[in-house]
């Protein structure tokens, strides 16, 4: 079963001004987009002793949380 009438179909978009692409870098692949990610997560959270630091990645949920 349709919600609406199929008259009303597509009213939005088409409604909506039409706005060409714009052109973009082109993105990193294969080894080159697991370096990248790499040195996003890792390096960039490694301190001076070489010791990780993923708190940042770790759940919201902490025991202290007060309601």
């Amino acid at each position: 079963m349709a919600h609406g009438s199929l008259a009303k179909a597509g009213k939005v978009k088409n409604q909506t001004p039409k706005v060409d692409k714009q052109e973009k870098k082109k993105s990193l692949t294969g080894r080159a987009k697991q370096r990248k990610k790499y040195n996003r997560k890792i390096v960039s959270n490694t301190d001076k002793n070489g010791i990780l630091n993923l708190s940042r990645y770790k759940s919201n949920s902490s025991p202290n949380k007060k309601d």
